[in-house]
């Protein structure tokens, strides 16, 4: 569970939570690291060589009612989504699951240390990236997602200082 369980999806507080993420400092090097409420242990925020992941919203899990849960955590989405390319234009698609197959298949030095953040957290579903959009450099992106039908519906924001790409898909694959 994230520290945004029970919240109401706010899109100017998530916005605003982008905006700070756009300039929050991250680690040049390090261990990849989840962090939580001190009270609580909820998730807060993820850091990791050259990445930040926070929840902007957490919704119940969508076991009953998945349908109606899940299209209206991907109607959230697409309005933040329409607010951020009002300020960057048209975003691009990053599959996540290519990083989750590597994962399940054994082959986890192929899937880059955001990815398997974001698997950690459970956030499954495709990013919407958009990149560079600041001076900086940073990349931005946001999804939302989850694990399977008992985990919470998560919408999750990532900002990096590299491009936001998937991982190369397999051979296999």
């Amino acid at each position: 569970m994230s520290a945004r369980a029970g919240e109401t999806f706010d899109i100017a507080r998530a916005v605003a939570d982008i905006d700070a993420l756009l300039t929050a400092p991250l680690p040049a090097a390090g261990p990849t690291e989840a962090h939580g409420d001190p009270v609580t242990g909820e998730w807060t925020v993820t850091t990791g060589q050259g990445f930040r992941i926070v929840p902007l919203w957490e919704g119940a899990s969508p076991d009953d009612g998945a349908d109606e849960a899940e299209e209206a955590a991907e109607a959230q989405l697409a309005a933040l989504v329409g607010e951020l390319e009002a300020r960057w234009g048209g975003h691009h698609r990053v599959a996540v699951h290519v990083a989750l197959l590597l994962r399940e298949h054994g082959e986890p030095a192929s899937v880059p240390a955001l990815f398997e953040a974001l698997l950690d957290e459970d956030c499954y579903g495709d990013l919407s990236a958009w990149g560079p959009v600041s001076a900086q450099g940073r990349w931005v992106a946001v999804s939302v997602g989850h694990s399977d039908g008992d985990a919470p519906l998560v919408m999750a924001a990532v900002v990096s200082d590299r491009p936001i790409v998937a991982p190369d898909p397999p051979p296999w694959l």
